[in-house]
């Protein structure tokens, strides 16, 4: 009888686990609590208008369709025991497997703050994306409705919380979207008028990268019309502003993209956390005292040379991989090998035709960057439609300054 496999999350771990399966004894059960694929590094897109949801996101069934051992069940995993080897969902459902892999992810973390999510709406899902390019839409439109000049600047102020990759991306999108895609459209106001505010706990944006890319990409933030503030620390949230170490900043639109903590099903699998509470896991990404058993992506605590590996989408697709070739390995009777991480580079896009990128050694910003960027995201997009469909749409953005995804969708108390 084949083994079974059992993936919890479809994200990029997990469908590229999946996926590296396809011909492999065994048989593949993959279970999400949505049904839908995400290409996360685009929601930001989504967020500004940029793009729709369908764009960037795939029926994990679509995906796997032609994977004739591949079963694809749409649910909520509760809890994991490691060892009974089973997988517990709300339902009330429990799944048994030989082999696992846990790819979950990461969530908000507003250290401690739980409350200020309610002002300040994280982006991870499709959802989070939808709701805030609903509040970034609605502050111009009650803009356009307010006749009190302290209330219009109030509606146009716009606080993005976190200066690393979404919130240097968001910010920037969101100074495209006032300057360009929405000049002509207002007639009481000019949404050119838009404060838009990048806060940072940190002595620079985007920390990650080499300082001379951090200080392009902040000249290019600058010139898009963000205003970028280093070394403030948030004290307070509230439904009509921020407060940090440097005083109170009034604004309709708050956003968090200050940090992240793991998904909360890492404590189910018994195996120690850190302060993230990412899962430490063995050399060879599996649970301490349970072989047969993976994390991957955000996730996983894997470190490479020392370091640790980062939370990033090319990183998830290679844990995903060597999760499913430590399965095949141990069917067939060999050891298991080390998780080694190779280091593509990583990249930012912060505007039209302004980004910055640092691949093996080499630092771009400007145009080069950007055109390296959109080629890379092109490239990773699943499904023939959605590369279809994204580059018409940035060609068309690029051309004319356009964002289509424009529709408001009222959650019901407001409508």
């Amino acid at each position: 009888m084949r083994s079974q496999v059992v993936i919890v999350g479809g994200g990029f771990g997990g469908l590229y686990a999946a996926k590296a399966l396809r011909k492999a004894p065994v048989r593949v059960t993959i279970v999400d609590r949505t049904n839908h694929h995400v290409f996360q590094p685009l929601l930001y897109q989504v967020a500004t208008a940029g793009l729709s949801a369908i764009d960037i996101g795939e029926p994990i069934r679509r995906i796997l369709r032609r994977q004739s051992n591949a079963t694809v069940l749409l649910g909520n995993v509760t809890r994991i025991d490691t060892d009974g080897r089973l997988v517990h969902l709300a339902s009330g459902d429990i799944l048994d497997y030989d082999y696992l892999i846990v790819a979950t992810g990461a969530a908000h973390s507003y250290f401690g703050h739980d409350d200020w999510a309610e002002y300040a709406p994280g982006l991870n899902t499709i959802e989070d994306a939808l709701e805030i390019r609903r509040r970034i839409l609605v502050a111009f439109e009650r803009a356009e409705l307010a006749d009190d000049p302290t209330e219009r600047v109030h509606f146009l102020t716009f606080v993005v919380l976190g200066a690393g990759p979404t919130g240097a991306e968001l910010a920037g999108a969101i100074a495209e979207l006032a300057r360009h895609a929405l000049v002509a459209d207002f007639r009481r106001i000019s949404p050119r008028d838009a404060h838009i505010v990048l806060i940072e706990a940190g002595d620079r944006v985007l920390s990650t990268y080499p300082e001379s890319l951090s200080t392009k990409a902040q000249r290019q933030l600058e010139r898009l019309g963000v205003e970028v503030r280093t070394g403030e620390i948030v004290t307070g949230i509230d439904g009509r502003g921020v407060d940090t170490s440097a005083g109170r900043l009034e604004a309709a639109t708050v956003l968090w993209a200050a940090g992240v903590a793991a998904s909360p099903l890492g404590a189910s699998l018994g195996a120690p956390l850190d302060s993230a509470g990412r899962v430490l896991v063995e050399p060879d990404l599996t649970l301490p005292g349970h072989p047969e058993a993976s994390v991957v992506g955000d996730l996983a605590a894997a470190t490479h040379h020392g370091a640790p590996v980062p939370g990033v989408a090319p990183a998830a697709m290679q844990m995903g991989r060597h999760a499913s070739r430590t399965i095949e390995r141990a069917i067939s009777g060999q050891p298991p090998e080390p998780f080694h991480y190779i280091d593509k580079g990583s990249m930012a896009t912060l505007g039209r035709s302004s980004a910055i990128a640092s691949i093996k050694g080499l630092r771009l910003s400007g145009f080069p960057a950007w055109a390296a960027w959109l080629l890379v995201h092109i490239v990773f997009l699943i499904g023939f439609r959605n590369r279809f469909v994204v580059l018409f749409e940035w060609t068309k953005a690029y051309l004319t300054y356009g964002r289509s995804a424009r529709l408001i969708l009222f959650q019901e108390s407001e409508e």
